[in-house]
């Protein structure tokens, strides 16, 4: 789920926590990163249990409408439960390892907050997707899946009132969201009639040496901190480093620390990754500085023989 990239935006969210609020424990911020990091994963998980809750919901509001009217075929229901029998849906609720992972998590947010569930509910029922959904003489797994691939991108995800709910929920959630959305998006394309229940449930990170890479990378950038930062100030003599971005001085410094101290890394990709955060993360001429600056130390360091780079490296 978590790619290099995004480790690396963990790690800068760290580092920015921690000038912030002044605080130079190490442990404190090793700590704050693997909370980060495992956060991302709970995010994603309280996504899928908002597409559980939802299926809960239709079936509820199926079983209160059947009271009313006899459920035969002269009067649609069959029609009417065609939601809730949604495939992708009922695969969802019916994954014990996923019920298993929510309750061992103790991640119950939308029972606790079902005023979310029925708001997102309403609009899905009032949407043209779910309407013309509905009119189909009938339906398969693809249209199904196509249902709440359309009903994520256009409803649920952009809906503000969950937005604002996630920022409140968790600090890091909002750089989070992009991410998990993204891969749910993904993850849902590829789901298919019959597969094994861990197929909703990846692993965090593609192996162990992508959260030692993010450890590693946070320790080294924060105790050679004064080391980066005259780096850095050696090829910026007109700057003040004040008046640089503290957002950019991080990205610079991590990048740095990079190109010196990981040495299976290629410094082009150490350099484009930096570039492509700072476009996301900074102001818009940052990764015109920071190309500028890292261009200038790459060479620096290849004359004087210090990248010592060896491996393919990884993104």
């Amino acid at each position: 789920m978590l790619t290099r990239r995004h480790i690396r935006v963990k790690v800068m969210q760290c580092i920015y926590a921690l000038i912030q609020s002044k605080d130079d424990s190490l442990p404190k911020q090793e700590k704050f990163l693997k909370v980060s990091i495992e956060n991302t994963y709970t995010l994603y998980l309280v996504w899928l249990s908002l597409f559980v809750e939802i299926q809960q919901k239709a079936s509820e509001q199926l079983a209160l409408s059947s009271k009313k009217y006899i459920a035969d075929a002269e009067n649609g229901y069959a029609d009417k439960a065609r939601f809730v029998n949604n495939a992708l849906l009922l695969q969802l609720k019916n994954n014990q390892l996923l019920k298993e992972t929510l309750s061992n998590r103790k991640l119950d947010n939308w029972y606790l907050n079902e005023e979310y569930v029925k708001l997102i509910y309403k609009e899905i029922i009032e949407s043209k997707v779910y309407e013309d959904y509905m009119k189909q003489p009938q339906s398969d797994f693809t249209m199904d899946k196509e249902l709440i691939l359309n009903l994520f991108k256009e409803i649920i995800a952009p809906n503000e009132k969950i937005y604002e709910y996630f920022e409140d929920d968790k600090l890091t959630w909002i750089d989070d969201i992009p991410i998990v959305n993204t891969f749910i998006l993904k993850q849902f394309k590829k789901a298919k009639e019959q597969h094994n229940e861990s197929f909703f449930l990846p692993k965090l990170v593609k192996d162990q040496e992508d959260l030692v890479f993010a450890n590693d990378l946070l320790t080294k950038t924060l105790l050679k901190n004064t080391a980066l930062e005259n780096e850095i100030e050696g090829k910026t003599p007109n700057w003040d480093k004040d008046r640089i971005a503290d957002i950019d001085s991080i990205l610079l410094k991590m990048a740095i620390c990079e190109l010196l101290h990981f040495s299976s890394i290629p410094e082009r990709v150490t350099i484009n990754e930096y570039l492509e955060i700072a476009k996301e993360y900074s102001t818009p001429k940052s990764s015109i500085f920071i190309n500028g600056i890292l261009d200038k130390l790459t060479k620096e360091y290849k004359a004087e023989g210090k990248l010592n780079k060896m491996g393919r490296g990884l993104l």
